[in-house]
């Protein structure tokens, strides 16, 4: 047996029945979900829970990342949007129309983890351009926590209801 023999055993590239693709897949949306813009959602609980310094640490990390984003989409968007959507057009038409099951998982973790960083751009530019501070500046973070988590729970949805129609009407046929 071989090295590539054996690498592709152990590294399973039929994602959908790999575990590891699931647990990535989790791991990648938990950690969207805590870090709002780049700010640990536990750091935004403490603000609101002791308000002073805590308040004052949130505003600034905020304004940093907000700060940030906004600069690297300024300087770079147009060259980011065109490489994003090239990458994932390739790997929709590797994966749907040419049926390479690496690509379909590829496509389903990068698609809606690009969307929800186009929401972190969205509330960016708002938080920004609102000059949100305190209370209101924590309910936008908080309600863009809530819009990913929806959005992570539709894209794991869909994700699984895929793989689940792979595994059961294209794993037989393999």
């Amino acid at each position: 047996m071989d090295w590539y023999s054996t690498v592709f055993e152990i590294i399973d590239m039929r994602s959908f029945s790999n575990l590891w693709y699931w647990i990535a897949l989790a791991v990648s949306w938990s950690t969207v979900s805590h870090w709002v813009i780049g700010v640990p959602f536990d750091m935004i609980q403490k603000a609101a829970r002791l308000g002073g310094e805590a308040q004052s640490d949130l505003e600034d990390m905020v304004r940093i990342n907000c700060n940030r984003l906004l600069y690297i989409a300024g300087m770079a968007g147009l060259w980011l949007l065109g490489f994003a959507s090239a990458l994932l057009t390739s790997l929709a038409i590797l994966g749907f129309w040419y049926w390479v099951e690496f690509a379909q998982a590829v496509f389903l973790l990068l698609f809606p983890m690009s969307l929800a960083g186009l929401m972190s751009l969205n509330t960016a530019a708002i938080i920004r351009d609102q000059a949100l501070a305190g209370e209101e500046l924590r309910k936008r973070l908080h309600r863009h926590r809530v819009q990913t988590q929806f959005l992570g729970m539709g894209a794991i949805f869909v994700t699984s209801l895929w793989g689940m129609y792979q595994n059961l009407s294209l794993g037989v046929l393999r």
